[in-house]
């Protein structure tokens, strides 16, 4: 070899050891999470959670999209009509979309799922947020029949769908999970093809489920059969089932985690001002509540003046400004001031409103004939949190002090957990809720029954459920707005649920993160997240 040979060998070892790592990161794109609990199902007709939520929404692609900037894009669906009365609903589906299988996604598959989703075997928890197409109630409920509920694929890239009346936020609600598609090929073949990773769980969506070990950790992969997978800018997400917060915060300070904050892992309260005095802290509210359900079919509970005592007798603010380091805002209602409408106070209750507590908890004890208050025995339920512990205790401390309420804590793992509150076994009872759409209805709606799914406190009322049905059907927005109002100070007046603060959704991240951010409900998208 000679002299400029052997330059030339030299110089193109000295380029290729420089590009390599470059081209390597190029190609690989590895986002590493974490999330607090193992996820009850990834089966779109079952979940309830955010726990679940967080795969789902990634694996699965609906009609619709919403991109960071919260605009609702076309999804699966390419484009579509809407008829001059607002009822009538006409999508158009890609051709180029396909399942993980390679199957093309159809209007059959949005069929099948949707009315999936309303057949009363399933016994899914979200069928109510299909209740305004018309006959999907009816059928839900045993009152009608399938063929009834108007859901109907014209052909195999076009779905029709008519509403009971005309419903503005249709195209946001039909990009909840729960409208999802499912291959109806697979699902009728193989009843579990929704329990484990793998080939068999077929879906549609940016990224695919390609491994679960189970109480341990998922991965994510880019899907090669997304329609739009050149858009999709991961290769791959790894996510930890890291139960303490504690542990998480310690994970991300040490980098092994690049994104900290629900329902991705969270942040420890102890690492809240730590991240804050960092500059790191970020910090957006978004349409959820952290609140208390009361079961109202537990004697003591039963009791609408002690459920007004308790409701009044917590100091929201010094819960927020001791507990969560001044996250988050005290929730006098049930429905979040981010939602259109309701950005006011109503004024249904006051904040730390003690001597208005001690008259109705007075009032209580007389009616159920005790002559004090440690014979009420009350228990607090909460699921396996740092976060959720602290926040019993302030308000198990406030209750002993201001109304003499002895209580208990009752600590159990989320899926256990889970099962108590769906099967009223508790009194009170720690939950939080994102709204499934960015609208008043999302957060009293599912209390219309005590069969209602999500409502777990065995309270309805007539009066409430006809407020609900009136906003149903009511075409003025301003006019439907108050009489959501009215059916909130219902609820607040008879105190199924105590609100304690409403959400703000707080996150830290690696600098070369990019869109990761929650959008007006608390969920994230993956499709349009980015490693720099």
């Amino acid at each position: 070899m000679n002299k400029i040979s052997k330059i030339i060998s030299i110089i193109a070892l000295l380029t290729s050891l420089i590009l390599s790592p470059l081209t390597s990161f190029a190609q690989e794109k590895v986002l590493n999470l974490a999330i607090s609990a193992e996820p009850p199902t990834i089966d779109p007709s079952l979940s309830t959670d955010t726990t679940s939520g967080s795969i789902i929404d990634n694996v699965f692609e609906n009609l619709t999209e919403i991109t960071p900037d919260q605009e609702v894009v076309p999804g699966v669906a390419e484009s579509w009509e809407i008829s001059e009365d607002g009822l009538v609903y006409t999508f158009h589906l890609r051709k180029e979309a396909q399942w993980s299988n390679g199957d093309p996604v159809t209007a059959h598959d949005f069929e099948f799922a949707w009315k999936r989703m309303l057949d009363p075997d399933t016994a899914s928890p979200r069928a109510n947020l299909y209740y305004d197409i018309k006959g999907a109630e009816a059928f839900n409920t045993g009152q009608g029949k399938v063929e009834d509920v108007a859901i109907k694929a014209l052909d195999d890239n076009t779905l029709e769908v008519t509403l009971n009346s005309p419903v503005a936020y249709f195209l946001e609600l039909i990009n909840h999970y729960a409208f999802a598609p499912v291959n109806q090929k697979v699902v009728e073949a193989n009843p579990d093809w929704a329990l484990e990773a793998g080939p068999d769980y077929v879906t549609n969506g940016p990224f695919v489920l390609s491994q679960w070990n189970h109480q341990s950790d998922y991965t994510l992969e880019k899907s090669s059969t997304y329609w739009d997978k050149d858009q999709v800018h991961l290769d791959q997400v790894n996510v930890k089932i890291i139960e303490s917060e504690a542990t998480a915060s310690s994970e991300f300070q040490a980098g092994s985690i690049d994104f900290l904050g629900a329902p991705y892992g969270s942040i420890s309260l102890d690492s809240v001002p730590i991240f804050k005095d960092q500059g790191i802290l970020n910090k957006k509210a978004f349409s959820g509540i952290y609140w208390y359900k009361l079961n109202t079919t537990d004697p003591v509970i039963a009791n609408v003046n002690i459920r007004k005592a308790l409701a009044l007798a917590i100091n929201r603010q010094a819960l927020i400004e001791n507990i969560t380091y001044g996250n988050n805002q005290p929730a006098l209602g049930l429905v979040p001031t981010t939602i259109p409408g309701f950005e006011e106070d109503r004024q249904y209750l006051k904040d730390a409103d003690f001597k208005q507590a001690k008259e109705y908890l007075n009032k209580g004890l007389e009616e159920l004939g005790m002559k004090s208050p440690e014979e009420l025995n009350l228990k607090i339920s909460i699921n396996t949190s740092e976060a959720h512990s602290a926040i019993a205790q302030f308000i198990q401390e406030t209750w002993k002090q201001e109304l003499g309420i002895q209580t208990e804590i009752d600590n159990t793992e989320w899926q256990v957990y889970l099962d108590k509150i769906d099967t009223l076994d508790y009194q009170i009872g720690r939950m939080g809720w994102s709204g499934d759409y960015n609208d008043a209805a999302s957060f009293l709606e599912m209390y219309k029954t005590a069969d209602t799914p999500n409502n777990s406190t065995g309270w309805e009322n007539n009066d409430f459920k006809e407020k609900l049905n009136q906003a149903r059907l009511e075409l003025d927005p301003a006019k439907r707005t108050e009489v959501l109002k009215e059916a909130e100070a219902i609820m607040m007046e008879e105190m199924p649920v105590i609100p304690i603060y409403y959400n703000e959704s707080i996150f830290v991240q690696k600098d070369n993160l990019v869109n990761m951010k929650p959008d007006a409900i608390g969920r994230y998208n993956l499709k349009y997240v980015d490693l720099k």
